[in-house]
């Protein structure tokens, strides 16, 4: 079964930091682009940040979260991690972890991140 499992949600105050994890579990990592996606209250779906080309790692952000959030990977222990810092109430939403190759691709469940005083 190929499967992306996302972690380390929590609520969490402006100005904080958090890390979200996504393990993968039934294919190489290394061989898929990967992303991170969000959605917030009452809006669709939007593209945080992705490393499309694992061969190079360069990696591309929203510009609402650049300087902010950082992703990464861990080919061997097959994660997928989103560093957030300096997180303020507009990033809250349901994040999601994203793996592609070719034509396909594969999506975690999504956590919840609520960033509230």
């Amino acid at each position: 079964q190929l499967q992306l499992v996302e972690s380390g949600g929590h609520l969490v105050q402006p100005g904080g930091s958090l890390r979200l994890s996504c393990a993968s579990s039934g294919f190489t990592l290394e061989d898929y682009a990967i992303a991170w996606f969000r959605q917030a209250p009452g809006k669709e779906r939007e593209g945080v940040s992705c490393m499309p080309d694992d061969r190079d790692g360069r990696t591309y952000y929203a510009d609402s979260v650049k300087g902010r959030f950082t992703i990464s990977k861990d080919n061997a222990k097959r994660m997928l991690y989103l560093q957030m810092n300096g997180l303020n109430v507009e990033d809250t939403a349901v994040y999601y972890c994203n793996a592609q190759i070719g034509g396909s691709e594969f999506w975690g469940q999504g956590i919840q991140v609520t960033v509230s005083s």
